[in-house]
């Protein structure tokens, strides 16, 4: 088991590995004492497959679990109050604690319901994706509004997280390509030799448990440093939203849930990458097709089906774009850029996917 020490405003630690349940029956245990009702806000896909993992090592308490849609369903204003009454025909009370048991859209609408509930009550992450990697740290919560992604939320850091990475087996292969682009995202952000490392690997099926291990290791480090320095995202924890722009703007575009969270991510990366300027653009594309990422989504969408929507990012003002560049690996920075200049570096990108794909 690996640990990881992430000094927030209440630091709590991030627990990576194959035993990490059995620390509710030791570091965990008061905590779990102390609570006077716990519920499981379970994604119901991931229900079906672990919930009973997840339960034997809760037996010593009564645990009540709510089901939630699968993925991106998840995160609406729907969901959100069904967990508010669920928990108060539960008897909830601010003694309660909450266990977000899911993937990256189930933590961040079970982490927006225990800051909400009654002005906060104490939850713990559990994720059960790749992409949860990157979501289940650094305490943002939230759901979708039709007009944008993750527009209505808080900032709530969890009590600890806990990694069981027994459960990354069972991901259907379009979500290991979600969270692979989270993981290359932190790479691109922080170390070129790392970076090296991942664009070598035209197959995840390739990799071992140890291999898992390290890459998400590495991309907690990475997050967990800049949430440290930044928790409330006033400067460098905006680099974590290198790829997203336009990445929220195609999800947003096509509905949410029709293309995965990483999959845009990857499209976003890409057209980061060009403004960037930087070298490695062919290889990610390259990368991308290897390991069958939706790249001919680009050539079905406009410039001007996604402008209104980036110009709703959470890091733009007034209008302009604002995007998430590299100096080069490892040195991101924010830029204004112009909508026309904007609008020719996506045409030039569709140019450049186009060859890719023929």
């Amino acid at each position: 088991m690996k640990s990881l020490r992430v000094e927030a405003d209440q630091p709590y630690n991030v627990h990576i590995g194959i035993d990490v349940f059995e620390l509710f029956s030791s570091q965990y245990r008061e905590l779990l004492s102390s609570a006077d009702r716990i519920v499981v806000i379970a994604d119901k896909k991931v229900a079906s497959l672990h919930l009973d993992s997840l339960l034997q090592f809760l037996q010593p308490y009564e645990v009540s679990v709510f089901t939630a849609p699968s993925g991106e369903h998840a995160k609406s204003i729907e969901t959100f109050m069904d967990c508010h009454s669920f928990l108060l025909k539960e008897g909830c009370s601010r003694k309660s604690l909450l266990l977000a048991f899911g993937g990256g859209a189930t933590g961040d609408v079970a982490g927006f319901v225990a800051s909400t509930f009654m002005r906060g009550i104490p939850y713990i992450q559990i994720p059960t994706t790749i992409l949860a990697h990157d979501s289940a740290v650094g305490g943002k919560t939230a759901i979708n509004h039709a007009l944008g992604k993750n527009m209505i939320g808080t900032f709530y850091q969890p009590a600890a997280v806990l990694y069981n990475i027994q459960f990354l087996k069972t991901l259907p292969q379009q979500e290991v390509r979600s969270g692979m682009a989270e993981v290359i995202k932190h790479a691109f952000i922080s170390n070129e030799e790392w970076l090296s490392e991942l664009l070598r690997i035209h197959s995840f099926n390739e990799l071992a448990d140890d291999d898992w291990m390290l890459h998400l290791e590495r991309g907690i480090a990475v997050k967990a440093a800049i949430v440290e320095e930044d928790e409330f995202e006033g400067g460098v924890r905006k680099y974590l939203n290198f790829g997203h722009t336009l990445a929220h703007a195609i999800e947003a575009y096509l509905g949410y849930g029709k293309i995965t969270h990483g999959e845009a991510v990857a499209l976003g990366m890409a057209y980061a990458l060009l403004l960037s300027g930087h070298p490695r653009l062919e290889e990610f594309l390259a990368w991308c097709q290897a390991n069958g990422y939706p790249l001919e989504k680009i050539q079905e969408i406009s410039f001007n089906d996604v402008i209104d929507y980036m110009k709703k990012d959470k890091k733009s003002s007034k209008g302009s774009l604002n995007f998430v560049l590299l100096q080069k690996t490892g040195q991101p920075y924010v830029e204004a850029i112009d909508e026309e200049q904007a609008q020719a570096a996506y045409e030039q990108l569709q140019l450049k996917i186009r060859g890719v794909l023929l």
